[in-house]
């Protein structure tokens, strides 16, 4: 599945891999929340967040917004409980619809699933978008 990216998240992309050193595979700009989001190639998160968060803090200075950076990984299920974090699930399930749609079923306690909703449920959102732009998985269900 091909990501378009507009002319600003380019612009993005570039300014975060110059300072950081990481490699981006995804920019997502959230301006409804003043942030960006960029997914970043598996082992890369060490390079992006930098000593105790300095790099991703001079990020953050630069764009003028706040940054969420998350680890992209082939494997579905740890890329989504990569989605989901801090919160702590207990198991991530990927199934198929009839209709030949993917989706994810994760399960967590309560306190859990707060975090991984959100205020105003925008965690959850975030991560349907990313997770449906980068493993086409149209839904994610929290239980």
């Amino acid at each position: 599945m091909s990501i378009k990216l507009n002319a600003n998240e380019i612009r993005y992309i570039a300014l975060f891999e110059n300072m950081t050193g990481a490699t981006v595979k995804d920019c997502i700009i959230d301006d409804e929340n003043g942030k960006i989001i960029f997914v970043v190639k598996e082992g890369d998160m060490g390079l992006a967040i930098g000593k105790k968060g300095a790099t991703v803090s001079k990020v953050q200075n630069a764009v003028d917004k706040g940054v969420e950076i998350v680890e992209f990984s082939e494997d579905v299920t740890k890329f989504v409980t990569n989605l989901i974090a801090p919160a702590q699930i207990q198991g991530v399930k990927i199934s198929q619809k009839a209709n030949g749609e993917t989706i994810a079923i994760i399960t967590a306690d309560n306190q859990n699933k707060r975090i991984a909703i959100g205020k105003n449920g925008q965690n959850i959102e975030k991560a349907k978008l990313i997770a449906k732009r980068q493993h086409n998985i149209s839904d994610i269900i929290l239980k």
